[in-house]
């Protein structure tokens, strides 16, 4: 009797298992493409109105999107002749005042970047479009930029990241 039921125990989890075959959490579709690059997104937020430059800004941001997408796939990384280019610049980073105090002065400040990412998919060229994504950091008026730069740059990179990868890959 503890034979039979060993055994239907594992039938039940093979069969289980069988089921949850290439199911994707991150909602990812890479459909065919194997590779992947993103070439350098250059600063060029020094260019719109408002906008200052930060140094390493655009370093980073490229490294947190070829991050995510390491993480959220199974692509390789090249340089060159990926499957899947993301491409672009980063064409915002300001500050501006957001809520104000009875004394008229900020009570919070909102950094918000902004880029202009172009892909192109090797695999299924209808899929290639050219689109901005921004976010925002709100903070302490009273708080210097400086001591909020690195939390900050992380959560907007993060959704910036995460909305490219969205438009990219994600087959909802």
């Amino acid at each position: 009797m503890t034979r039979i039921k060993n055994i239907a125990v594992i039938l039940t989890v093979m069969f289980t298992l069988q089921g949850c075959g290439v199911y994707n959490f991150t909602g990812g579709n890479v459909g065919t493409a194997k590779t992947f690059q993103v070439n350098y997104f250059q600063n060029y937020a020094a260019q719109s109105p408002g906008s200052t430059i930060e140094p390493n800004l655009d370093r980073d941001f490229t490294l947190a999107l070829q991050d995510l997408i390491l993480n959220q796939t199974s692509l390789d990384l090249v340089t060159t002749g990926g499957d899947l280019t993301y491409e672009g610049e980063i064409i915002e980073y300001r500050v501006a005042p957001m809520t104000a105090t009875s004394n008229q002065t900020a009570a919070q400040n909102r950094l918000t970047i902004g880029v202009k990412v172009r892909f192109f998919n090797k695999t299924k060229e209808d899929a290639d479009f050219e689109k901005n994504f921004s976010f925002f950091y709100d903070y302490d008026a009273n708080t210097l930029l400086d001591s909020v730069k690195g939390e900050a740059h992380e959560v907007i990179f993060e959704r910036i990241t995460q909305d490219i990868f969205n438009a990219s890959l994600a087959d909802w």
